[in-house]
């Protein structure tokens, strides 16, 4: 019987929230409660910092790093420096290499392949260089690989530039190599193609490389967020709400779920939230920032624990209100509170709800 990979493709994903959910997939798969999965993602700008990485390959300032919002991590993969960013196809296998594919370097060369045989798909000639890891066409990089594996189980992947923004690839030393350069397929092939057509491609190659039936998922669950502020005596305030104990006792915004059964769009339901958890009946901006994240078990609602993974498609909005009175749901929450930025931003724990909040600050105040 051949065994089976799910493919997800989930669209943007914050570094950190990547992070989770291959933390939580390799457990899964462990357990057997998961098939061998590929998670296939965007990345925002991030930097990242392999096992063997020397920091000194990231040649632009930390002040350049701030202004431009990309942040740097250290993980668990193997490899030096790699930048990630939009137009960047992002790979994660979690699989088991047990019982007849434990060899890490057949493992690398098996990724290696299941890339160039699906740029070969858009008339692109990839290949490999001795003594390098990744994919190359000629002398210029067009996918970086570092992975991790424990147990014999995988995490962490590969990189795919696509139409990925090359100039960015001199904020680092590309892998640590100073002699070669970074392509894309949008610049080899000389067309344009979306992540999510390069995406089933390259599902359909890793299927056919390591001998798996395919089964493409979808993600189910969608939900909104939005932020509240307003502007008094110069000073801007956010409006913090309060969960109750039993709900998860932490601080954050307005959100809610998506009704997809009733045909709801996002922003209809963020005014919905909007109006059943604080009182406000106005209008919403959108923020331009959707994000999926995994559900925690713990944070799943009843009946959803059954089902895993469960992956969220969250996005964002905001508004600027006035001074009238907030009427919290007592069904959610069972406090509320107005602070400035900062020790608003202190008490979010979601890495989604503070990109959203660094995403509204940064709007202009009103005069």
């Amino acid at each position: 019987m051949t065994a089976s990979v799910q493919v997800w493709p989930l669209g943007r994903v914050d570094y950190d929230d990547g992070l989770r959910m291959q933390d939580a997939l390799v457990e899964l798969r462990r357990e057997g409660r998961v098939p061998d999965t590929l998670l296939l993602l965007e990345h925002p700008s991030v930097i990242t910092l392999g096992r063997a990485a020397d920091r000194t390959n990231i040649v632009a300032s930390e002040k350049l790093l701030s202004a431009r919002g990309i942040e740097v991590y250290e993980t668990g993969r193997g490899g030096d420096v790699t930048f990630h960013g939009p137009g960047q196809l992002i790979g994660y296998p979690i699989i088991d290499l047990n019982p007849d594919r434990r060899d890490i370097r057949r493992y690398m060369r098996d990724l290696e392949e299941v890339l160039i045989l699906a740029l070969s798909d858009f008339g692109v000639a990839a290949g490999r260089i001795d003594g390098l890891t990744g994919v190359w066409v000629g002398n210029k990089k067009i996918a970086a690989m570092g992975v991790r594996v424990s147990r014999w189980l995988t995490s962490h992947g590969f990189a795919l530039n696509i139409s990925t923004r090359l100039d960015d690839f001199n904020l680092i030393v590309p892998c640590g190599i100073t002699d070669k350069a970074v392509t894309s397929l949008e610049r080899e092939a000389g067309d344009v193609h979306s992540l999510d057509d390069v995406g089933m491609v390259i599902a359909r190659r890793f299927a056919e490389v390591f001998g798996r039936e395919m089964t493409m998922q979808h993600v189910q669950h969608e939900s909104v967020q939005v932020v509240i502020y307003r502007e008094r005596e110069g000073q801007r305030e956010y409006l913090m709400l309060h969960r109750l104990p039993e709900r998860g006792n932490f601080w954050q915004p307005v959100t809610g779920s998506i009704k997809r059964k009733r045909n709801e769009a996002p922003k209809d339901a963020a005014r919905r939230e909007l109006l059943e958890e604080t009182g406000f009946d106005v209008e919403v901006k959108d923020l331009e920032y959707v994000h999926t994240f995994i559900v925690e078990k713990k944070w799943s609602k009843k009946g959803m624990e059954a089902h895993a993974p469960i992956f969220n498609r969250e996005h964002s909005y905001c508004v600027r209100v006035g001074d009238g009175p907030v009427t919290i749901s007592p069904k959610e929450h069972d406090a509320f509170e107005w602070l400035p930025f900062e020790p608003a931003f202190e008490r979010l724990i979601w890495p989604g709800n503070r990109k959203a909040f660094q995403k509204v600050e940064k709007i202009p105040a009103s005069r």
